[in-house]
């Protein structure tokens, strides 16, 4: 049978399933196998088409036969498929089908494991659903108390909302990988983490979010004694004091050289915006006088 035509597997397996007077009910269990065979004849054949259409309907055989987890491996086949076709709606849909399955499983995994191969395939043309993908991902994982497991995740987040330079939601998700290390006593990741979120607000030349998120992490001492800390008040500095050469020295430092690529990158092109604008504007507020109607 492994040889036979995976078209004429397909029309007998749909007969299996096709109610009539001479059947009364249907062998999903015969038509299954016929299914997964024609799958495979299809894929061998580079039938994607095929393939993906075999491959959904061995997923609904096999949910019809109460195995979730075969048919999650089924539909994660239809969603490879379709990445050959270049039809991304259906990755997006087939792979979240998939970590639905896995789910009705108690796979947290392999559920979040799907969302993210669905994510990854879409970065490039429908970022915005990737990134939607990747934080349903890290959700699976930290309601079951999987936030480790989540990182990755979350770096893979932060790097699509950078190549979209959407720098306040990359800093986000920085900090959320920070919170999500803290959860698990993680400290290195943390630490990381929240100089590459002050490292991201920088080079988006939002220098007063930079500051008032070093002056929040601030407050968790693992931060205040980590070398982190000292990189990011250093560089604080040199932003505050006007000093390009200090900020690219900094930039060049075996802690920076640490982080994630995608915040070394950033990093390494700082400074951005115009530096002595930023010194004009801070010793100008340093000058303001007293309001000695506002002693509040």
């Amino acid at each position: 049978m492994a040889a036979s035509d995976p078209h004429k597997l397909i029309t007998k397996a749909d007969d299996l399933t096709t109610l009539s007077f001479s059947r009364w009910s249907a062998d999903w269990r015969s038509a299954t196998q016929l299914y997964e065979q024609a799958a495979n004849g299809f894929r061998l054949a580079k039938d994607y088409e095929g393939a993906k259409a075999a491959f959904e309907k061995a997923s609904k055989g096999q949910e019809m036969l109460s195995s979730p987890w075969e048919a999650a491996k089924h539909m994660e086949s239809a969603a490879a498929m379709s990445k050959e076709l270049s039809n991304w709606i259906e990755v997006k849909d087939f792979y979240r089908r998939a970590s639905e399955l896995y789910i009705e499983c108690g796979r947290s995994q392999p559920a979040s494991d799907a969302l993210a191969k669905g994510a990854r395939a879409l970065e490039g043309t429908m970022p915005e659903e990737a990134i939607e993908l990747y934080t349903d991902a890290s959700t699976i994982l930290e309601d079951d108390g999987g936030e480790q497991m989540a990182f990755d995740l979350y770096r893979a987040a932060t790097s699509v909302y950078i190549k979209l330079e959407k720098y306040t939601d990359a800093a986000s998700f920085m900090l959320k990988l920070g919170l999500a290390a803290d959860k698990c006593n993680a400290t290195n990741s943390q630490c990381k983490a929240y100089l590459g979120a002050i490292i991201v607000y920088l080079y988006a030349h939002d220098f007063k979010q930079a500051e008032k998120c070093y002056n929040d992490c601030s407050q968790i001492d693992a931060f205040i004694r980590s070398d982190e800390n000292r990189c990011a008040s250093k560089l604080l500095a040199a932003y505050t004091d006007g000093d390009i050469e200090e900020i690219k020295r900094i930039a060049q430092s075996s802690i920076i050289s640490n982080l994630d690529h995608m915040i070394i990158r950033l990093a390494r092109k700082l400074p951005t915006g115009d530096v002595n604008a930023l010194k004009a504007n801070t010793a100008n507020e340093e000058e303001q006088p007293l309001d000695e109607n506002d002693l509040t």
